[in-house]
């Protein structure tokens, strides 16, 4: 009997292997590093805000609709739990994903007004939480391409035959992705424009491009 179930086990490991479960838990455990460092950039990058905020405020209080906009981007982000579990689900993924975006727009806004202030710009602090920022954000944009590729891959074995079929047994399903249009939203940097007439800085276009009052 005992060498009848390894037999068994024998004939399985070599089935499985050859229809694709080896692949399958090789790019699920590759999403997962993926995902980590996507969450583990965001957090970075929610650490920085308060400290940029607080410096913002210090040489530009009167911006309040800005300021929150950030604080409340922020702690909606917050709010939602960035567990691994998250990728398989795509209505919570979305949610997050939105999430994301939209401090990445709030954020956007926050240093497109603090072009207005020229003290502000010079002050070391600023401009340090600014480079750190900068680089965080190319950071994001590094662990999203892995990720993206990472689940590019496991969905096309999910998909695939005859790896399909052992999916299907072990109840492996599709990992949430990136959309199209957030994916758009979330990477494109702010375009700044100090040649046209003053006007309130406000999304011109879906792509984040904001428009800088000419300075009097």
């Amino acid at each position: 009997m005992k060498k009848l179930n390894i037999l068994i086990l024998l004939v399985f490991s070599l089935i499985s292997g050859g229809c694709g479960y080896n692949a399958l838990q090789a790019t699920d455990e590759q999403i997962k590093a993926s995902w980590a460092e996507v969450v583990n950039q965001y957090q970075r990058r929610a650490d920085l805000i308060p400290n940029l905020v607080e410096t913002v405020k210090g040489f530009a209080a009167q911006e309040k609709d800005v300021l929150l906009g950030v604080t409340n981007a922020r702690s909606k982000v917050g709010s939602i739990q960035a567990t691994p579990e998250l990728v398989n689900d795509p209505q919570a993924f979305e949610k997050f994903a939105q999430a994301q975006a939209g401090l990445s727009s709030a954020l956007s806004r926050l240093l497109v007004v603090a072009e207005n202030y020229p003290q502000l710009k010079s002050d070391a602090n600023f401009r340090d939480l600014q480079a750190q920022l900068e680089g965080t954000e190319n950071r994001i944009t590094v662990a999203r391409k892995r990720y993206i590729d990472a689940v590019r891959e496991y969905n096309t074995i999910v998909r695939s035959f005859p790896s399909n079929l052992t999916a299907m047994v072990f109840g492996m399903k599709e990992k949430a992705q990136f959309s199209v249009e957030n994916e758009k939203e979330i990477s494109k940097a702010p375009k700044v424009d100090f040649g046209k007439p003053a006007a309130p800085a406000v999304p011109s276009s879906p792509a984040n491009e904001y428009v800088v009052p000419a300075a009097k």
